[in-house]
Formats: C-alpha cells, structure tokens, sequence
C-alpha cells in the first residue's frame, strides 16, 4: 500500500519544521518515530491538489478500516491543516501544513541526489521536497488519514526555526588576553 502511486506524493519545495529526521522521537509518550511538519506554501497548488488527492485515494482504499463503507470525510481526522487557523507562528503564515512520520528513517538526499551524512545540513527551517504516502487509520475510535515519511531532498538553506542561534553568533573567539574574563 505504501508504494502505490495513488496514495504517494513528492511535493514541490516545503519548509521543515519540527524535525526529527535523524533519531526518532516519541510524541507525547508515544513509540518513538522519524517525524517533521511540512510547511506548504498555500500558493503551491499542486502539492495541495496532489495530496488532496491522495488523501481521496486513501479513503477509497482503506474502506476495510472503515466498516467496508465510505466515510463522510468531515468525519475523519485529515492530514492537511491550515497554518493560519491552526498555528500562532510566523512561519506557518499563508501556509497549510502535514504532520509525516515513519518508524524508519528517511533517506536524506541533496540536490544531486547524494546522500546528506552532515546532520547540521538539515535542520527545522531548511528547505525540502518530501516523498510522502497516504493511508488509511481507524485505531480506538479515532478514524481518518495520516501521512507516512518517505524520504527528503534538502533543496535550499533557509532560516531555522525555533530560536535556535549559531555558536559563531553567540560567541567571539578568545585569546590569552581574555583568561581574566574566564575567572
């Protein structure tokens, strides 16, 4: 189900926000998993119309899950938010948003192609199109489509996210002069 091309999706260029692409993490108390929010501009519309899409294959798909009948999709839990009404935060201004996770890690690749090894090269705030699949859920009442973490192509830097300053910011470099400071 992973594979089919109905349910998958390469987005055009998305900003990464909490990642967690290199170790996985466990979201309140959960099993720990790789993780990011997409950040989709609402002017890319056809990475909205492709995973809108997808998000339609997937229901039809997991009508099994479902009791063997379509659901109404107001009904459901929908991976495709609105950053404007959902997030108080700049970055997710003018944006809709998609939570994707996986309990195996993404390849991470580079413009080339090319394995990225340096975990400082990808970083929430970055730049990146994302391999994503749709599917199906129904697990202790709660029913809908959540969004599977296929892989990500770093395309560009970009201003990261949550505060987080360099060291080269912070710090100067000292010297022996400077050992009184130290005391």
């Amino acid at each position: 189900m992973a594979n089919n091309l109905k349910t998958k999706v390469i987005t055009g260029i998305v900003r990464l926000s909490y990642e967690h692409v290199w170790e996985p993490a466990s979201i309140n108390g959960g099993e720990p998993k790789y993780s990011a929010s997409l950040i989709i501009p609402k002017s890319d519309k056809k990475t909205v119309k492709a995973i809108e899409e997808a998000v339609e294959a997937a229901i039809t798909e997991g009508i099994g899950k479902f009791g063997g009948k379509k659901p109404n999709k107001a009904a459901l839990k929908l991976p495709l938010r609105d950053g404007d009404t959902e997030r108080e935060d700049e970055a997710y201004k003018d944006a809709f948003f998609i939570n994707a996770n996986s309990k195996t890690a993404p390849q991470i690749v580079d413009r080339a192609v090319r394995p990225i090894l340096d975990r400082n090269e990808v970083y929430s705030g970055c730049y990146v199109r994302a391999s994503i699949s749709l599917y199906a859920f129904n697990s202790n009442g709660n029913k809908g489509v959540a969004c599977g973490l296929n892989n990500l192509q770093k395309v560009k830097d970009g201003e990261p996210l949550g505060g987080r300053t360099s060291a080269t910011d912070d710090f100067t470099a000292l010297d022996g002069a400077d050992d009184d400071f130290l005391s």
